[in-house]
């Protein structure tokens, strides 16, 4: 198996709305002395994607609901985001103090719907960030720009921290997919005695969101981009829908 290696961009500026992020990244491979090429792989953090898409809420100019005061009390949450968090979310699941899970619109199971307030400008509490409204959508547009530049075929994964239902801790989670297998399916394939796999079915774009996140770092590094080369395996169409699991085999829900 080849080695695979991967590179934060240096020196990725604080990202405003309406930002090129495209051209940014391509800035930082140069600063980076690399040039894109085939099967080589963009991992994003979500911050600078919602940033960029103009993603910030104000709570100073949001109203809550009656459901929303009703919940922040449950809760302990400020009920302005608990308004913005209803309206980010398909459902309520769980809620203890200072904690609520949803489902999100976007299809996946997180706590208090991705709603984030670190490195977010503006006055401390008055400002939080939302996740993107179309991470696959947002993947594809910049694949799409930086294949067009580079003239070679490249995956990008959008992907944010979210905590484990079983475990302590936040890991790397993939949210936005474009050109690469989000689920890499080895059923079939023999282990060392030869014997076919019958069920192994990897989360692939999970296992590299959470190797770039190690690299990007949760605080001040500075470092929301990173540049993989050497996957081992071919890339391909994908999608976030690939990995998430259907309510009717949930078996904890």
């Amino acid at each position: 198996m080849k080695q695979m290696i991967l590179t934060p961009l240096p020196g990725f500026p604080l990202i405003k709305s309406g930002d090129d992020l495209a051209t940014l990244i391509l800035d930082g491979l140069n600063r980076a002395k690399l040039s894109l090429q085939d099967n080589d792989v963009i991992v994003i953090g979500q911050k600078v994607i919602s940033k960029s898409e103009g993603c910030l809420r104000d709570l100073r100019l949001v109203t809550p609901s009656d459901e929303a005061r009703r919940l922040a009390r449950e809760s302990q949450k400020d009920a302005r985001e608990v308004e913005v968090l209803l309206s980010e979310s398909r459902k309520i699941l769980r809620i203890r103090p200072g904690l609520i899970i949803v489902e999100h619109k976007l299809g996946f199971i997180c706590a208090n719907a991705g709603i984030d307030h670190s490195n977010v400008d503006g006055e401390p509490g008055d400002w939080v960030l939302t996740l993107p409204p179309d991470p696959d959508a947002s993947a594809r547009e910049i694949r799409h720009r930086l294949q067009e530049t580079a003239r070679c075929e490249i995956g990008v994964l959008i992907i944010d921290s979210h905590g484990r239902t079983w475990r302590l801790g936040t890991v790397g989670t993939a949210i936005g997919v474009a050109g690469f297998p989000a689920l890499l399916d080895l059923r079939g394939r023999p282990d060392l005695f030869g014997t076919p796999l019958q069920t192994t079915e990897v989360g692939l774009a999970d296992e590299l969101a959470a190797a770039a996140s190690i690299m990007m770092g949760q605080a001040d590094e500075g470092h929301p981009v990173v540049h993989v080369r050497g996957l081992p395996y071919p890339l391909r169409d994908g999608s976030l829908a690939e990995i998430l699991r259907p309510e009717d085999e949930d078996l904890f829900r």
